[in-house]
Order: structure tokens, then sequence, then C-alpha cells
């Protein structure tokens, strides 16, 4: 029997063999990547046999062989090779590869296969945290990335503001109104999923028609490489008043986080098919058809008074008129999808996004957000959110997310997974993790622990085997990547530099749930190990943005300590001390800045004169950087950053950010908590009784004697410096490895 399985796979491999046929997609991207490697690499596409991806890994005529179903498969297979066999680990800091002069030939042909032919990437949030002021330039890498990670199947919403555009003026709507609606930038994220309206704009023309040519080109390429992209559906959002405009009946949902939110048609309104079909119509026509459309209707809008089965069967008919065999892409989020509109749609129809599964999985396994029958007969991704506001900070949850993963392959409320999902907030940090989430679907049953999937992402990514490294990840893997379950805090531990200050100061972000899980003297320990390997790995791209990384986070989480020692030293009226405790704290702060700065990756720059660079006037650019460094900071208005909670939602551990906006409030905070101590030990009523408190009563000196900290109006602070323009850079400033080294001194002579 042995004999013949392996005779059947030989003859299977030697089919695949003869009819693959070149992959011209994935040889432009190998170009790309390495320009020097043309030629050097065979990608093939084989045939797709039994419904699964595949890739195979060999040798041929003194050359490597990669052969695939499709482009992605080759793609992926390409990384595969580079990552095991040469050393060479792509990723979001580094996607230019350097590849050995003579390439390694497998000693045997490696295959890896996977059912989960759904590969999902992004969340709505991605596209205004991280993506707002993308070019082509940006979105080509982020494509090949994403190929050589598996995906093919990309939330696809650049642009989806001109189609909105068009179908508004159709309606009725003049262009003054339009831009009242459709938010800035920096925040289109929210517009879309129907949380506020108009916030950051009006968008000048040349932004529609400027994304409107990117979304083309990112279509295309997607198209090119066997993606398959989901676009922006129809899911009921109408302006608030569309009701008083347009005669329209529609439910408002109460404000979201300060800001006044858009409508929702009703189903039963007798215009609802009409204003789908113009949406869809022109959105196909700046972006063609689909096979998947993504629609989150009543995103975070608690109950309202609609008939959520009638609206789901509403939208469906009108994706379903544009496109007949699409299907529709659904967060799994809080209330959603809600129960009534899964019973009202047929099995088949839906892919639901189990938006959170390494932490608060829906689909049936036990968390906060258990639904204990799962999606039911419904179709699913299990996806991996792990960062929100795209904070910067090392963060994940390596056990949970594998052994949550690991149960899909027996649990029978997992039956119609499809695949899995990115769905994070901001991209660019924690490449371990996603680096783990894309190779997990390839692994089949001999899903490894975290000790050994971590030693080979050692290997790969720095491509050695240094004992110093290896040393390093297990300490973080077992400490800060591994989040128990029961944390259900969202995204990394908070950096205290970034936060408002207080006498109390813990979490950033008003909705963090931060707890802590790991012990600060780890991360430090770890930063050390790296630190220690830098006479031999100085150079390596990867080894210099990791070091950096973990060097912050082990100063940020000193820096902690050190804010509570001076604030226990401001409790005991330690003047001397306070001073000198605080003082250190503000030199921490300021060294990060300096560490940051030596990596464009981390400063403030990179993020602003993408922004700048995208406005054709300098009324333009003065918006968009507007929109960047509010994004960044107080996020709204006063009503909103103040009473909604929504500053420092995007706080950022950045070079420019900490000196030039975080600092500040800190140091303000410090010398008012010392002004406070020096009044208070200031001269005492004389011995006739009398001074400035003689006369005051008893309730009023009773009051005077509660512990009160100074009261500062933040947002008077922080709002003047989003009105600044210019004087930050992505050139990096310093060396990686002297300044990170300089750090791990300073720390060592607490």
């Amino acid at each position: 029997m042995k004999r013949i399985l392996a005779l059947t796979l030989l003859l299977s491999v030697c089919a695949a063999m003869a009819t693959a046929a070149r992959d011209k997609a994935s040889e432009a991207l190998l170009r790309r990547i390495c320009p020097e490697a043309a030629g050097r690499i065979m990608l093939e596409i084989g045939p797709h046999a039994d419904g699964n991806d595949y890739f195979e890994i060999s040798g041929r005529n003194g050359k490597p062989r990669i052969v695939g179903n499709n482009s992605v498969s080759v793609a992926t297979g390409l990384h595969w090779y580079l990552k095991n066999h040469c050393g060479v680990h792509l990723s979001w800091n580094n996607m230019r590869a350097q590849l050995p002069a003579l390439l390694p030939l497998p000693t045997q042909t490696v295959r890896k296969q996977t059912p989960l032919t759904m590969r999902y990437d992004f969340n709505y949030c991605t596209f205004s945290y991280s993506m707002a002021f993308w070019d082509w330039e940006r979105w080509e890498k982020e494509i090949d990335w994403m190929a050589l990670h598996g995906i093919n199947m990309p939330l696809a919403i650049v642009g989806m503001e001109s189609a909105w555009r068009n179908m508004l003026l159709r309606l009725g709507y003049s262009e003054k109104e339009v831009g009242d609606f459709i938010a800035g930038p920096a925040f289109l994220a929210w517009w879309a999923m129907n949380n506020l309206e108009g916030w950051g704009g009006p968008l000048p023309a040349s932004w529609y028609e400027n994304r409107t040519q990117l979304q083309k080109k990112i279509l295309a390429r997607m198209k090119e490489l066997g993606m398959t992209p989901v676009l922006p559906g129809y899911c009921g959002m109408m302006p608030h008043d569309a009701d008083e405009k347009l005669g329209l009946q529609v439910v408002k949902g109460d404000r979201w986080n300060g800001y006044v939110r858009p409508a929702n048609l009703l189903p039963t309104d007798e215009r609802f098919d009409e204003i789908a079909d113009i949406y869809y119509e022109e959105l196909t026509r700046l972006y063609g058809k689909a096979d998947f459309y993504s629609m989150d209707p009543f995103h975070e809008m608690g109950d309202v008074e609609v008939n959520y089965a009638e609206a789901g069967r509403k939208l469906l008919a009108a994706m379903k008129r544009c496109r007949p065999g699409a299907r529709w892409v659904i967060q799994g989020w809080t209330e959603n999808p809600r129960p009534q509109l899964l019973e009202a749609i047929e099995p088949g129809q839906l892919v639901i996004l189990d938006l959170f599964s390494e932490c608060r999985p829906m689909w049936g396994i036990p968390s906060v957000w258990r639904r204990y029958e799962g999606y039911g007969p419904h179709d699913w991704l299990f996806c991996m959110l792990e960062n929100f506001g795209a904070n910067v900070g090392l963060h994940g949850r390596m056990d949970q997310l594998i052994d949550n993963f690991r149960q899909t392959k027996t649990n029978p409320l997992a039956k119609n997974i499809k695949g899995i999902g990115l769905t994070m907030e901001g991209s660019g940090g924690n490449p371990v993790m996603f680096e783990l989430m894309c190779e997990l679907p390839w692994m089949g049953s001999d899903i490894p622990g975290k000790e050994e999937w971590t030693a080979r992402y050692v290997r790969n990514r720095y491509g050695c085997d240094d004992p110093d490294l290896q040393a390093a990840w297990q300490v973080l893997i077992d400490g800060i990547y591994n989040c128990p379950a029961g944390n259900n805090q969202q995204g990394p531990h908070e950096s205290i530099f970034c936060g408002r200050p207080s006498t109390d100061n813990f979490q950033v972000k008003s909705w963090s749930k931060m707890r802590n899980y790991y012990d600060p003297a780890t991360t430090l320990r770890a930063a050390r190990l790296m630190a220690k390997a830098a006479p031999r790995m100085r150079g390596n791209n990867n080894y210099e943005f990791d070091l950096v990384d973990i060097c912050r986070q082990a100063l940020a989480d000193q820096g902690r300590r050190q804010y509570q020692r001076a604030m226990s030293d401001y409790r005991t009226f330690s003047r001397s001390d306070f001073r000198k405790s605080s003082r250190r704290f503000l030199d921490m702060l300021l060294l990060q800045d300096r560490l940051l700065g030596t990596r464009p990756e981390f400063r403030l720059g990179t993020w602003t004169e993408a922004a700048r660079a995208l406005g054709q006037t300098e009324e333009e650019k003065d918006l968009y950087e507007w929109n960047a460094r509010v994004q960044l900071t107080t996020w709204g208005n006063r009503e909103c950053a103040d009473k909604g909670g929504l500053r420092d939602y995007a706080n950022k551990e950045w070079q420019g950010l900490l000196k030039d906006f975080y600092y500040p409030r800190w140091e303000r905070w410090m010398q008012a908590l010392d002004r406070q101590m020096e009044e208070d030990s200031g001269p005492r009523p004389d011995a006739l009784g009398g001074g400035p408190n003689a006369n005051k009563t008893s309730s009023e000196l009773f009051a005077m004697a509660l512990p009160s900290a100074p009261v500062i109006d933040w947002y008077a602070m922080e709002e003047p410096w989003t009105l600044l323009k210019g004087g930050y850079t992505a050139q990096p400033e310093g060396d990686a490895v002297d300044v990170a080294l300089e750090v791990m001194e300073y720390l060592q002579n607490e």
C-alpha cells in the first residue's frame, strides 16, 4: 500500500511538472524584490488539483523551481523558499531581497497545500490608520507583500468616495453638500463604516481623481497576481438629512463619540432599490465588478428600530442585481452580523470575518463574545486583529492564536471555515505575528508550538542561528508576545510616554482595556540579548529594525516604572527626589525620541511627508497634514477628544511626536506638580493666627486638605500643534545600533 501511495504521489508530481507553465506575474514580482534574480529561479503555474491551493519547491536544471496552482501560491512558495533555504525574510521593514551567489537546491521536493483557499487582508480602519496617504509606490510593495504571504482576497476600498460622490450628485446633492458628508483622508474609514460625516473634509476635486486612478492600478495589479479583490458594497448609508433632503425613510443611531452619524435607509423605502442600483452603477463604471462585496450595516449602532432580516435580503438582492454570482463579506464584530440577518440569508451567500479570533472568537469556542451556535451554516474566516489604532508596541497572543486555530480542525462549529484573515487596524508592526498567521493555513494538522516555530522564524528572519537572538526571542514569546486568555486588551501594551498626564496613568486610550500580563524586566532582558548580538549583526536590516523596536519597548516599560517612582515621590512630598525622578522620566522620553529617529518606520515625518506629497496646492497639502496630525492626537474636536474619549486612540511612539507633542505635556505636568509642592510648603500663618486661610470655614479647610492634582486644559495645549505645518522628515538620523547600545547603557545605570 505504501508503495502504491508513493507511486501515486510521484506520478502526480511528474504530471504537474509536465503541464506547468511560466508564471509571468510572479516573475515580475521577483524582479521587483530582487532585480538581479531574474531568470535564476523557475516560477511556474501547475494544474489545480482537488480544490486545494498548493506550492511545490524543488530543483531542475540546477535552478530552484517553484510550482503552484496560481500566482499567489507561487509567490507564497517563493517566499517559503527564500525564508527557509536562503535566509531571506521579506517584511514591511524590508521588501528587497539579497540572494546568495549560489542558490541552494532542496534535497527533496517540498509540498505545502491548504483547503483554506480564502485568505483575506485588511480592516476598514487599516485604510485610514496606515494607508491614508499611500501612493502607488507604497501600494505596489504592499501588494507584493500580500502575494508573498499568501493573501488572495484583499479588501479594496481606495477611491470608494468617488463612487459615493457621483451617486449623491445624481440624487440631487450639491458639491458642497457632498463635501459636508464625505470625510477627510485620515477619517474615511469611519465615514465608510457609518460612524461619522464630514470630519476632516471637504475633499478637493483632485483627491477624487487621484484616488480613482490609484484604485485602478491597485485592482489591476491584484488581478494580475490572481487575487480576488473585495469591493465596498452598498449597506444603506445615506447623509443624516436624507429624510429632509430626499423625503426618504431612514433610521438614525445615537451620536458616535460626539459625531453625528449618517442615516440608514430603511429597506421598506420605495426608493431603496433605485438608490442601491445607482451606487453599484457608479462603482462599476469606475472599478468594474467584483466577486465579493463588503457590507457592514448598522456597524457599532446597538439596537435600532429596523427589520434586520428584510434589510439583509434587500442588501443582498441589490448586490446580486449588480453581480449575480457575488458573495457578501461581513464583519463578525460586537452584535454583527445580527442573528435575524443570518437567518434570512441562504447559506453560501455570506463570508463572515470572525474579526478577533485570537482573543474574542465569536464562532463558538469560549470567549466574551461567544456565539454558542457559531455562525450556523454560513461560511466564515478565522481572523487575527492584533492591532488597534496602529499603536506602536510589541504584542501578540501566540498560544491563544495557535490553540484557537487548532480547534478549527476538530470543532463541529468550524465545519464551514473557508480561510483566514488579517484584520488589523494598523499594519507595519509585529511582523512575527503576521508571519505566524500567514503560515498557519499551510501547516495542515502539523502545527508546532510557539517555541519550535519561533526558533525557525529567528533563523529565517536574520539569516543565521545566533544564540543571543534565539534567547532574546524565547524571552519575548514567553512574555509580551503571549498575552493570556482572559486578557481582552485591545492591542499593544501602551507606552506611558504617549498618555495624557495624571497622577495615576495606566492605559493611554479610552478603550484599550490594558492589564499587566508580563514582567517589564523581560523586555529589558530581551533588549540586552539583542544588543549583545550587535557586533555580529550590524548592517542586517531586519536585525536593526527589531533591535530598535525591542529596545524601544524596554525603554517604554522602564519609563512606566520611572513614572511610578516620580509619582511616589510626589505623594510622599519628597521634593528633591521628585525633581530627580521626574527629570529622569523626561530624559527617558527624549532618549526614546532619538532612538526612534534612527529608522524611517518610526518617524513622524514618514507620515506627514506622505500626506503633504499628495496635495497639488499648498491649501491641499495643509489640509492633508492637518488630517495626519489630528488623527494621531486629538482625533476630533474638543467634544470628541474630551467627552467622546477619542483622544490619543491612534497614539504612536514616533520620533517627532514624542519630542514635540508628548514631551511638552509631560514637562508641563511635572512642573505643575513641583510648583504645587512648592506652594504647599510656603509661608504659614503668623503666631496670632493670621494668614491667607485664617478666615476660611472648616468645610473649606477640609476641602483644601484633600489630595488634588493640578487641573490642566490639555486640549488647549494639543490643538495648536495640530495646526502647525512641516518640520518633520522621513530621513533617519543617527546610527540605529549605536543609539540602541546607548539606550542599553542608560538603562544599566539606574
